[in-house]
């Protein structure tokens, strides 16, 4: 059945498709996509398939794409094609076409239809040719309902349209005609067309009245809720519709039409007058109003497009508009239609509230939420209720024209009674949500005291109660908002009695929590717990009750406040001071003490002003408060007397104090300290606290000394220094230092005990004291720091060197040791350890200079030798790394990887390591390691001796007698001896498999064909005269061959390749291994295949011999026929010698097929064939082979006679020419002709054995036996041999003679030389018979000669030969000649350099290394003589410079380890000299460009500030003039290295490197005053010390100009990029600050304007405090004003800073309120919280989606940020259920605090505190917070 019905559904789907696509013009593609979709193949299948689907529409998406349906849908916007069936059955393939009715659907149904009727159905139907068969009745008939049908098509076009059409009469095409015949003729008309003009007049007078009758009021009177928009869209359509039917009124019918009823005075032209005067009124009516209304759309978009809370100031417009159309428009100032309008407006009110509160939601969401949108509606409804009654009051105002406005004298019920029925409804909910808010707060109550628990249960439960009630209900399903509904009334009357009932109990639970409070605290507590639930009347009036306990609750708080005061101030005369906070001092913590303890009295005295009570007033309520005065006034007291006792005795101690001496020193340790007295720092810390409080007056002599506190910690800050530097110096110094230095502390002593004696802190010039002091002090600390960090430096450097100088491959631990690029990292080893040394001889004469020591002198002998003991530790370390490196990775550890390799190779006949791991070879394993290990002995030679007095000049020998050092090396190279034995051992075990490889298998083959086994040396000498009886082998022993080479392949394979010995030598045979499998198939192979050959040519042999054998013996034979008898007798002869062999060669044949499969071998097809027909064809061919021989017996006898005759001659001739031809041959070396002579004994040779071979071929023939003629044979032999001979003696000879006249410098020795040994190859080659003569062995003779002397003169070719080397080479051969140009080889083979070799060799290889000293030398004279310095001219004096290189000096560097080497080489004598010259020039060139680029590089540094800045030769004038000579002598030099540019030239010009060093050391001092200098400004300015010494003297040298030092202030600030200053009446900028930029932009103003005149250091400490002046002032004023307005308007009020730090702050305070009101039991007050931070948040996201400027949308990115952090953690909070403010999640966050009565903002983390530095931060990103960033 399915395949019969693919096909035919096939076709339908096509003819659907053909249909579809030809109808809208598309490609078949789209066709293919539709029936893509499942669910549309589905709906097509379904047409086709089932009975029941009828109809199938394919419609044309908006996309393009097919979209096929069931059924006809709504409008459709596209073209369609329509498919129905003419009966309810499924569609077959042959049936479709016929019956199925197609088409295509227009878009616009009703115009199709139009179309159709006016130009298909009325043109057919009306057309008289189509009734002439018709009776006239039926004929009218059918005009009249085609007429009906056409007048009703167009009327329904025009009403879907929203316009009435007025059909025209039936024959109006003839009313134009009538009319003009009736003008022109004056003939009646034809009553017909009066009749249906009159009867059309008829249809438009009801169609008319239709249209007039409407008003826009209906909706309203139907019952519905219309908005201004149906009453605006009424008058808009009928203006449309009516200026239609004016239209229709005005076109050329119908005006024919009305005169002809004029003219006929028909009765109905009245009518049709008063119909068309009619509708000219109402379309003016329209226009009028329409005209008007238009500006109420604008008001009323508006209303329906923004926020109902924001609808307010929408509506007095939207009055004001229609107060205007009332007193404009002349047909809408009628109470009946603005009454409508107003109706509408309060709908279109009631529309927006409803969809502002969401019916569905607003019982059962927030109820806040709900409550707030209620009473924003009630207001907004409310606001539009009175601003109607303010317009309507107003109307005359829109008086024009002195026309009265008419009155709005209707009753505005007539306008509210559904708005006011509506907010009658809402009043309803919100006291239902007032309720619901007020008990809400029930949740949040927990009491505390012994009845707290109950209370708050039953608090709890009464909660849960009403929110059973309430949740009730919330859900009932009706809609509240239905002012119909009055279920809802019902409800809410019985829900208000249970909630009466709440109130009174809750009143009780009131009652019983005051009575049950503790204190007036808690008292105070409860009443805010309730807070506004006491308003509610029920509960208010058990809570009046309540008030006076609270009068007695703080009369017994006063009485324990006066019990603390009396106890307090019993302590302090007990103990003789007062008893204070930790940390605070005295008075000031007394004053705190005092302060505190009236903030407790003061804040129930506060909290009872928000009372209003009687009992306020009573008796009991004014003694309560007298009481509160006194004791305000004691604590007054206390204070007052506590500050005076101490203002009485402060002056006389402080003055004693200051006249104490600065210092004191131990005399025990010689330590120093400062001698500031305590007392003077707590006089501080009081005058600093009292300050802070601006309560008190300081007294003089106090207030005296704060003021010069900054001065005092100056005098303090650098005597701590001074002291801290002169006790490092003395507990720091060593023994070995000290000696260098004692002179230096002596003088200081001297200057300190001024300081311990006579000066002290009111003394005269203490500051200019401490300034030499502690300059001196810090000079000697400074140098001698400087010493020990030379000295620390130094052994960092040496630690450096202690690292492995070879490691593993990538630093791999399971990888091999790196040899690959052993050179190179020797190289770097080796720069690393020579740059690092000549540092350290860098830093020793450094510490030399800051010594100022003598280097003769024995004590700086002694410190260098201190120095020279940790060079020599610290190369013993580098060593001892090296080699402990090789013995852990050698050591037998079974957790090491391998460190070394060997290859294991088959290279036949031998087995080889690579490396060779045999003892005493040269380039071996062993030699290997002894390499790397003089390798790293070597980097002790690459650093010169520091102990320029000691005997060595490096350090070498040193590390060669350390005999730690030699025992490791004796171990490493035990081991490697041990590893290699055991290495060969291991491959010796490989030697069983020898066989494998050495044997020929050709030779082996032969052997085992002959003699069935390959031959012992025993068998051979056993049969070394009649030779080894041959014993062919049998198939057993070819299968035992072949087996046994399978058994030895497996037992290879099986094979470990990889062996690692003792751990750490890894032997790798992988590619022996391999070899050897290779061999071992080979040997199997060659068995096989010659099985394999031996079959098939065995066989094809067979059968070629049959086909031959048997054509030949068919032939017949006659008598006298000698040729036929002797072809017949040799075939013959050929079946009988074949008999027995192929008699039995079928069977073995057969099974060695059968071995061949055992081994898979297969052959080809043909041979299974031959071997199934041969036999029979074998066995016929030898009964044929009888009958022939019995035919031709009778002539075989008489010829067998005649042939022994013949064979007796030849015997004796041949005998004959074997004598002649031993006598004549040309067997010697000198034989002359011999290839005459060879071709003549070839030619008689050849005669005589054509004359052998028929004697031979005959006697075969006729059986008869004949001698074996060798003598002719051997001759044949010899005469080829000495062809051969003769041919290699020709060709070496002419070879010779051609080489010999070789110009010797063309001589090319390498093509010689392989001639040589290929003449040497093909003599080896000759039978060995020719050796014994005298030719072979001259000719051999003669290439060996050749060869030894061709060596030689190779050697004498190397390009390093000069002219004494062939001096040297005459001496040694003892023969004298010229050299030149025609000297050939002829002249050098007679030297005989085949004697003198090894001589040659010798003086070559001299001539080669002497040849690479010369190329280094004659490339080192190239570059230095084309190197020259660069210059560049100095920006300020233009004095040409040097330019720095660092080709330059790695050049130099190179070139000079270059160098170094060559004086090793044992081949230096011919160039000693001028290497040592390039030596001495290049150290120099070295030590002078070193020495000259530090002098300029200080020179240039210095330059600008000694001569180009005045303020500094002012300040340093010694140093200045001392700066002016080093500036004339360093550019007198700079003048001289301009004029001689070559750097040889240039640096070695004699005193020059002497001069560069004075220079040197004067710039040293230059420098050091500088920097003193430069110390005292950042003494005064801190923040100096975080910027470079250049930047800082820019700073100076322009200290009085603001404008230019601004630009460094992003160095001295955080984020401070400039400032902003006042200007003049000129508009030039003064030295006033006015504010501050960040590198932002973000400019902030200073609070109070900043001075920036005088000295810098001093305006900037302005500066700085003005900054932090300002952001505290705006983070004050920021904290109390967070509330006043929404933060995101706040936020952009202040920095960027400010509001990130307030919101912190606010953040804090927010979680410690919501922590406190859970304390009081409000359960929900963390997560309303959270609630408000991701309100918050989400604020500040939308103001990032919207426009911003840069700097603010930074300043809202950073907050949030910020707010994410702290909605996390307040989450966490919630997550981890924290009720408690002191939990650590809490504590454990980063917390900003603000004091009030400090004013200062504190950051609390844990138990840490810290006080916010108020440094300026700019308006920069924040990182997310974590732990550790808040740390």
């Amino acid at each position: 059945m399915e395949g019969d019905e693919c096909p035919a559904a096939d076709k339908r789907l096509e003819f659907l498709e053909e249909c579809v696509l030809k109808t809208m013009k598309l490609k078949s593609d789209r066709w293919q996509k539709c029936l893509a979709v499942e669910e549309h193949r589905q709906v097509i299948q379904d047409f086709l398939d089932k009975a029941d689907h009828t109809t199938l529409v394919v419609c044309l998406s908006a996309a393009g794409q097919l979209i096929p349906a069931s059924g006809f849908a709504g409008a459709s916007r596209n073209k369609a094609v329509y498919f129905i069936k003419r009966s309810h059955a499924a569609l077959s393939s042959d049936t479709v076409r016929a019956t199925v009715l197609h088409g295509d659907m227009s878009s616009s149904a009703l115009d199709q239809f139009s179309a159709f009727v006016d130009e298909v159905v009325v043109p057919v139907l009306l057309n008289n040719k189509n009734h002439c068969q018709w009776p006239h009745v039926v004929s009218e008939d059918l005009m009249r309902h085609v007429h009906a049908l056409k007048t009703s098509v167009f009327v329904v076009a025009g009403q879907v349209k929203g316009k009435t059409l007025l059909p025209l009469p039936p024959g109006s095409e003839r009313i134009e005609q009538a009319a003009f015949e009736r003008e022109k003729r004056g003939d009646l008309v034809d009553k017909s067309i009066i009749h249906s003009i009159e009867s059309m007049v008829i249809e438009w007078s009801h169609q008319i009245h239709e249209v007039l009758r409407r008003d826009s009021s209906e909706p309203l009177l139907e019952g519905k809720n219309p908005t201004p928009h149906v009453e605006l869209n009424f008058w808009k359509n009928r203006v449309a519709d009516l200026e239609c039917i004016h239209d229709q009124f005005k076109s050329p019918k119908v005006a024919k039409m009305a005169e002809l009823l004029d003219a006929m005075e028909s009765s109905y032209y009245p009518a049709f007058r008063n119909m068309v005067q009619d509708v000219m009124r109402a379309l003016e009516e329209a226009k009028d109003i329409n005209t008007f209304l238009k500006p109420i759309q604008r008001h009323t978009d508006d209303l329906e497009n923004i926020e109902f809370s924001e609808v307010k100031g929408r509506i007095a417009p939207l009055m004001h508009t229609v107060c205007l159309v009332w007193a404009n428009s002349k047909h809408y100032n009628t109470p009946a239609r603005v009454i409508v309008l107003l109706q509408e407006i309060c709908n279109l009110f009631i529309q927006q509230a409803r969809s502002f509160l969401n019916p569905e939601d607003i019982l059962k969401g927030d109820v806040v939420e709900s409550l707030a949108r209620v009473q924003t509606t009630l207001d907004v409804l409310t606001h539009f209720k009175s601003v109607f009654e303010e317009r309507r009051n107003g109307l005359s105002h829109y008086r024009r024209n002195a026309m009265e406005v008419k009155p709005w004298d209707f009753s505005p019920f007539l306008v509210f009674a559904g708005l006011d029925r509506f907010m009658e409804r809402l009043k309803m909910i919100e006291t239902l949500l007032l309720t619901v808010v007020d008990v809400m707060k029930l949740e949040k109550l927990e009491f505390g005291g012994v009845r707290g628990r109950s209370l708050s249960q039953q608090v709890l439960w009464l909660h849960e109660e009403f929110l059973e009630k309430y949740k009730v209900f919330s859900e009932k399903s009706y809609d509240c908002l239905d002012v119909c509904n009055s279920e809802f009334e019902a409800d809410f009357t019985e829900f208000k009695l249970k909630v009466e009932d709440t109130d009174r109990r809750l009143g009780a639970i009131f009652c019983q929590a005051f009575d049950d409070s503790s204190g007036l605290e808690h008292a105070f507590k409860v009443l805010d717990m309730f807070g506004s639930l006491l308003e509610r009347p029920l509960i208010a009036a058990d809570a009046q009750k309540k008030y006076p306990a609270l009068i007695t609750m703080f009369d017994k708080e006063l009485d324990c406040c006066k019990t603390l005061y009396k106890r307090h101030t019993q302590s302090e005369e007990e103990l003789g001071y007062t008893p204070v906070n930790k940390n605070m001092p005295v008075v000031a913590g007394g004053l705190k003490w005092a302060q505190q303890l009236q903030e407790r009295i003061q804040m129930p005295y506060n909290s009872f002003r928000y009372i209003s009570h009687p009992c306020i007033e009573s008796a009991e309520g004014v003694k309560v408060m007298q009481k509160y005065d006194e004791m305000m006034l004691l604590l007054k007291r206390y204070s007052s007397k506590l500050y005076d006792k101490w203002t009485d005795s402060v002056g006389e101690k402080s003055q004693y104090n200051l006249n104490q001496p600065l210092l004191s020193r131990d005399p025990t340790t010689r330590r120093i300290t400062v001698n500031f007295n305590p007392q003077l720092v707590s006089v501080l810390r009081e005058v600093k606290y009292l300050e802070a409080r601006q309560a008190e007056d300081i007294p003089d002599l106090a207030a005296d000394i704060y003021s010069k506190k900054e001065l005092l910690w100056q005098y303090v800050a650098n005597l701590d220094l001074t002291a801290g530097w002169y006790n490092k110096v003395i507990q720091t110094v060593l023994e070995v230092e000290f000696p260098l230095i004692q002179s230096q502390l002596r003088n200081i002593d001297l200057q300190l005990k001024e300081a311990e004696d006579t000066i002290n802190w009111t003394s005269k010039g203490i500051w200019e004291y401490i300034q030499d002091v502690r300059e001196a002090v810090h000079d000697l600390e400074k140098r001698l720091q400087r010493t020990k960090d030379n000295v620390d430096e130094i052994q960092s450097i040496m630690k450096m060197w202690a690292n492995p100088i070879f490691e593993r491959k990538e630093g791999k631990k399971d990888s091999l040791l790196s040899l690959e690029d052993k050179m190179e990292r020797l190289e770097r080893a080796y720069s690393q350890i020579h740059t690092s040394g000549s540092k350290i001889h860098l830093l020793l004469k450094d510490n030399l200079s800051l010594f100022n020591a003598d280097p003769s002198s024995a004590e700086w002998r002694s410190y260098v030798d201190y120095v020279d003991e940790m060079v020599v530790d610290g190369f013993f370390n580098s060593i001892e790394s090296s080699l402990k490196f090789f013995l852990d990775n050698t050591d037998q550890n079974p957790g090491l990887a391998p460190l070394f390799e060997a290859q294991l190779d088959l290279q036949v006949p031998e087995l080889v390591f690579h490396p060779s791991l045999e003892f005493g070879a040269s380039d071996g394993f062993y030699d290997l390691v002894e390499s790397l290990i003089n390798d790293v002995y070597r980097i002790s030679s690459l650093v010169p001796r520091l102990a320029e007095h000691s005997s060595f000049p490096h350090y070498q020998a040193d590390m060669e007698d350390m005999a730690d050092l030699a025992d490791m090396r004796q171990l490493l190279m035990e081991r490697v001896q041990r590893v290699m034995a055991q290495c060969c051992e291991h491959r010796n075990g490989f030697e069983r498999y020898a066989y494998l490889y050495v044997d020929d298998r050709k030779e082996f083959m032969r052997q085992f064909l002959l003699y069935g086994h390959v031959l012992t040396s025993e068998e051979i000498e056993a049969h070394a005269e009649d030779g080894v009886p041959e014993n062919p082998p049998t198939l057993e022993r070819f299968r035992e061959q072949v087996d046994s080479y399978e058994s030895v392949y497996e037992e290879v394979q099986k094979l470990e390749p990889v062996h690692v010995f003792e751990g750490w030598m890894r032997v790798d045979a992988r590619a022996f291994k391999s070899a050897l499998l290779n061999i071992i198939k080979k040997w199997s192979l060659m068995f096989k295949q010659h099985l394999i050959d031996h079959v098939t040519h065995s066989l094809s042999d067979l059968e070629e011999f049959i086909k031959y054998a048997e054509s030949g013996l068919s032939k017949k034979v006659e008598e006298g026929d000698y040729a036929g008898l002797v072809e017949v007798m040799g075939h013959l002869l050929a079946v009988k010698e074949r008999q027995s062999a192929t008699d039995e060669m079928f069977e073995p044949l057969q099974h060695t097929i059968d071995l061949l499969k055992t081994y898979e071998q297969e052959l080809p097809d043909v041979v299974y064939k031959q071997l199934e027909e041969l036999p029979e064809k074998w066995t016929n061919i030898k009964k044929q082979a009888v009958v022939v021989k019995q035919h031709v017996a009778p002539l075989q006898a008489s010829e067998v006679a005649n042939l022994r005759r013949k064979c007796a001659t030849f015997d004796v001739e041949q005998h004959s020419f074997r004598e002649h031809f031993r006598t004549h041959g040309p067997f010697r070396f000198d034989s002359i002709n011999a290839y005459v002579m060879l071709n003549t004994a070839h030619k008689q040779i050849q005669e005589k054995e054509s004359v052998m071979a028929g004697l031979t071929e005959s006697a075969s023939l006729f059986e008869v036996n004949i001698p074996d003629y060798k003598q002719l044979k051997q001759c044949r032999k010899e005469v080829s041999i000495l062809k051969e001979l003769w041919d290699i003696i020709s060709v070496v000879q002419f070879s010779l003679d051609a080489w010999r006249t070789t110009p010797w410098r063309d001589i090319n020795v390498d093509e010689m030389d392989m001639e040589c040994k290929r003449f040497s190859k093909e003599l080896r080659a000759l039978d060995k018979e020719a050796r014994a003569w005298d030719a072979f062995c001259g000719l051999d003779s003669t290439v060996k000669n050749t060869l030894t002397s061709l060596r030689a003169v190779a050697e004498l070719q190397n390009p390093a030969i000069r002219p004494r080397h062939w001096q040297q080479l005459m001496m040694a051969t003892g023969v004298r000649f010229s050299m030149d140009e025609d000297t050939t080889l002829a002249d050098l083979l007679n030297l005989n350099l085949h004697h003198f070799e090894d001589e040659v060799r010798a003086i070559v290889d001299r001539a080669v290394k002497e040849m690479g000293m010369e190329k280094v030398l004659t490339e080192l004279d190239a570059t230095w003589t084309a190197m020259e310095f660069g210059y560049e001219s100095h920006p300020r004096t233009g004095i040409p410079l040097l330019k720095s290189d660092e080709d330059l000096v790695e050049t130099l560097e190179d070139n000079q380890v270059q160098l170094q080497n060559l004086m090793s080489s044992k081949h230096i004598a011919f160039f000693l000299e001028e290497v040592s010259s390039w030596q001495r020039r290049l150290s120099v060139a070295d030590s002078v460009v070193s020495i000259w680029f530090e002098v300029q590089r200080t020179w240039s540094h210095l330059e600008s500030i000694f001569i180009g800045s005045e303020d500094i030769r002012s300040q340093l004038p010694e140093d200045s003039k001392r700066f002016e000579g080093i500036d004339t002598d360093f550019k007198e030099l700079a003048h001289d290295a301009h004029k001689t540019p070559n750097v040889v030239e240039a640096t070695n010009k004699p005193g020059l490197y002497s001069r560069l060093e004075d220079i040197q050391s004067r710039l040293a001092l230059c420098e050091k005053a500088l920097a003193e200098y430069l110390d005292t400004k950042r003494l005064a300015f801190p923040r100096f010390y975080f910027i470079s010494s250049a930047d800082l003297l820019d700073i100076l040298s322009n200290g009085t100009d603001p404008q230019q030092v601004q630009r460094h202030l992003s160095k001295l600030f955080d984020n401070t990029a400039k400032m902003k200053f006042d200007t003049d009446a000129d508009g030039n900028p003064t030295k006033m600050g006015l504010g501050m930029f960040s590198k932002e932009e973000e400019y902030v103003p200073f609070s109070e304007p900043c001075d920036c005149t005088g000295q810098v250091e001093m305006w900037l400490n302005r500066v700085l405090d003005t900054m932090r002046a300002t952001v505290r002032h705006e983070m004050t004023e920021a904290v109390v004003t967070y509330e006043d307005k929404p933060r995101e308007q706040w936020l952009f009020d202040y920095p960027a800073q400010v509001a990130l730090t307030c919101t912190q702050i606010w953040w804090t305070s927010d979680v410690g309120m919501a922590f406190s009101r859970l304390e009081e039991g409000y359960e929900n007050a963390m997560k309303e919280y959270y609630k408000k931070q991701v309100s918050q948040l989400n604020t500040l996201i939308t103001m990032l989606i919207g426009q911003l400027s840069p700097g603010d949308r930074q300043k809202v990115m950073t907050i949030c940020t910020i707010d994410v952090h702290a909605r996390d953690v307040v989450a966490k909070i919630i997550a981890q259920k924290v009720e408690n403010s002191q939990a650590f999640v809490w504590l454990s966050q980063l917390r900003h605090r603000w004091d009030e009565s400090e004013k200062h903002c504190f950051a609390n983390i844990c138990d840490a505190q810290f006080l916010y530095s108020y440094e300026y931060l700019g308006n920069t990103p924040r990182l997310v917070i974590t732990p550790l960033t808040d740390r």
